[in-house]
Formats: structure tokens, C-alpha cells, sequence
């Protein structure tokens, strides 16, 4: 056989429909001998047909790109004696990922700490600390049927390894477990959007804030709360201006807040995505749109940037052209900004136990929106 392992699929074109199918997460069968018995719900078995392309082995339509779901669960779930994290609840975390796992980006694995190589401490956050070390075996991407095995990714030379406070049971030293998720050699956003070479237009970041709230959305639609996502990011994403960095992070900030105080906005933000972060800001939640509505929007005004039409393609517009001759305008010296911090100004996570914080409420002054060029 000289066909290569993908050659098996049925030739696909994915370029009008998502990297996966949105399925209904499947009930518990870690204790079922019959995985064929989960039922796979999908509107139209011809659309994903279209979309993956058919299973090499058991001939059914594909879940994602080269991935069958059904026949991907059974090699997992046959693999479950060979590994264990050493807490039953883990387990049955990471392989309950794995039995609904509609793409290669949907599961979960078990790695053990010595797979890493050349570890090297970055930085620490509100939850951890943070290293980089290379995994040689990399990640899953599809089996290969031809080989009978799994193939590897080795497009990355290198990952990020956030250790978790208060976990237990995996690193060798301190008994903490350890995500392992893509490495950023610009490092966080905030390093990134400071250090940039490259003029980065609003269309390209409501792309990147439009992903963010679809994140978010399966989190709630999970039932979940994320619990660390700071709710100013999407005005420091767009503004690239670092919220009360010049004041301290305590009790007053916090009463401030309660009264009305928010962060500075830029003049050069367009004016419909001003004021959707101003909506984000009310002090009634109610008045919030919600993590469904702030993703069909950001999703509707980047199809329209992206087929230049619309309100927001021409406020993107002219926004751009200002915003970029800003940019080039930096002196070759220095392209990254300088921010002046305060030194209580804290940008990791901690709890402030504040009390007899007053009731929030939007200010009545509308300067309490500051803009800024």
C-alpha cells in the first residue's frame, strides 16, 4: 500500500466549516463495555460526510479533521489500564475527554513529568508557576491507519508547563500538578501587544476577542465558571493601555470602583466596540450582555470587517489609519511602549477580602469614562 496514512480520508475541503463537529457532551461510559453503544448526535451526517471526509476503518463520517470519534474512543478507552495519574478522579476526568473527543485539540492525556525535557522556570502568577520545556513525543494529531498507531506532532520545539498551587500528586518535587498548554515565545498578552514589531489592525483583534468570548461560552455552556478572567481585557486588548497601572490595587481602588470609576478608553477605539465595553462595565448585570450575545456580536462584526461592509468596517477604518501612522511614528529605539507602575499595583491574581464594600453603581458623571489618545 503506498497511500499515505491522511490518504485514506476521503478528500476533504474544511475551509467553510470549523475544525469540528459541536456535539452534546456523552454521558459517563468509562464502566461500559460497548463503546459503540454512545450515541454520536449531529443534524446532517452528508454536511460532515462533506466536511471530514469517511473513516478509513469503520467507513462513517469524520468528527474533525482525520478524526473518527467512535473509533478513536475505543483505542483510548483500550489504552486506560496503561496509565494512571493516581488519583481516580483525575483519571476519569482525562478519560472522560478522551471517550467524547471530537478532534485532536478536544482530549486530554496523562503525561508523565519525566516525557520533559531542558525545564526552565518563565515567571509566576496568581496560581503557579510557570516553566517552558520541550516534549519530544508531542501531542496526538490523528491515528495513522496504515502504521497502526498513533501520530505525533513535533511541530512544537517547545511547551508551557503552569504548575498548579495546591494540587498534589505529580511533580516529583513539590507534588503539584502541571498543565501543559502551548507555548508563547512573546509571552503573555500583555508582553505581546508591548513588544510587538508589527501593527496589529482591529479586524485581526476582534478575530482574537471573538475566540475569547467563544471560550468562554463553552465554559458556561459546560456549566462552568472561569473564575480568573479579568473582565477589563477586552479594553486593554484594544486600548493596549495597562488599566490604574499609575495607582495602588487596594481597598480605595476597590471603593472607587463600587462608585463608578472605570479605566481609560482610547480615542482611537471605534465607536461601537467603546461602547460595547462600556456596556460590560455597567454596575448592574443586568444591563451586561451576555457571554452568547458578546460572541454573536464580536463574531457579526468580524464577518462584516472581514467583508468590508457594515458600520464597524468603516469605523475599523479609519481607526486603523490613525492608529498605524501612531505606530510607526515610535522611535526605531524604543517600539515598546514604557508604562509607569505603581509598585502596589498587582497584576497576579490574589483575594481581597474587602468588606463593607458599598453597593456598585455606574457614575453619574459620564467623564468618569476617560478617553485617552
Amino acid at each position: 500500500m503506498n497511500e499515505k496514512p491522511k490518504d485514506l480520508w476521503k478528500d476533504i475541503n474544511t475551509s467553510k466549516y470549523q475544525y469540528h463537529v459541536t456535539i452534546p457532551t456523552i454521558d459517563s461510559t468509562i464502566e461500559s463495555e460497548n463503546v459503540d453503544e454512545r450515541v454520536v448526535c449531529i443534524g446532517d451526517l452528508e454536511k460532515r460526510k462533506q466536511a471530514y471526509g469517511t473513516c478509513g476503518e469503520c467507513k462513517e463520517p469524520g468528527t474533525g479533521d482525520y478524526w473518527c470519534q467512535s473509533c478513536n474512543a475505543k483505542r483510548f478507552k483500550d489504552n486506560f489500564k496503561n496509565w494512571t495519574s493516581g488519583n481516580k478522579d483525575v483519571d476519569e476526568f482525562i478519560q472522560q475527554s478522551q471517550l467524547n473527543a471530537v478532534h485532536y485539540t478536544k482530549y486530554l492525556d496523562w503525561i508523565p513529568f519525566e516525557k520533559f525535557q531542558n525545564i526552565t522556570y518563565i515567571a509566576e502568577g496568581g496560581f503557579g508557576k510557570i516553566y517552558s520545556a520541550e516534549w519530544p513525543e508531542g501531542h496526538i494529531e490523528y491515528w495513522d491507519i496504515e502504521n497502526q498507531k498513533w501520530y505525533r506532532s513535533k511541530y512544537f520545539d517547545k511547551y508551557a508547563l503552569k504548575s498548579l498551587n495546591n494540587s498534589s500528586d505529580i511533580y516529583p518535587n513539590n507534588k503539584e500538578y502541571i498543565m501543559v498548554i502551548t507555548y508563547c515565545s512573546d509571552g503573555n498578552l500583555r508582553n505581546y501587544l508591548n513588544k510587538s514589531k508589527n501593527y496589529i489592525n482591529y479586524k485581526s483583534k476582534i478575530d482574537k476577542l471573538q475566540q475569547i468570548a467563544r471560550g468562554l461560552l463553552d465554559i458556561h455552556n459546560a456549566e462552568k465558571v472561569h473564575k480568573d478572567f479579568h473582565s477589563v481585557i477586552m479594553n486593554e486588548f484594544l486600548s493596549e493601555e495597562i488599566p490604574f497601572n499609575d495607582i495602588p490595587h487596594d481597598e480605595f481602588l476597590s471603593i472607587q470602583i463600587c462608585k463608578g470609576l472605570r479605566p481609560t478608553i482610547s480615542n482611537y477605539i471605534p465607536k461601537l466596540l467603546a461602547d460595547l465595553i462600556i456596556k460590560c462595565w455597567d454596575a448592574e448585570i443586568k444591563n451586561r450582555p451576555t457571554t452568547k450575545e458578546l460572541y454573536q456580536t464580536l463574531d457579526e462584526w468580524y464577518n462584516s470587517a472581514k467583508s468590508q461592509n457594515g458600520e464597524i468596517y468603516f469605523q475599523i477604518e479609519e481607526c486603523d489609519k490613525i492608529r498605524e501612522e501612531k505606530f510607526k511614528n515610535r522611535s526605531n529605539e524604543n517600539k515598546s511602549k514604557s508604562f509607569k507602575m505603581h509598585p502596589q499595583a498587582i497584576y497576579t491574581s490574589r483575594l481581597l477580602n474587602f468588606k463593607n464594600l458599598p453597593k456598585p453603581v455606574n457614575s453619574s458623571d459620564l467623564s468618569s469614562f476617560q478617553f485617552s489618545s
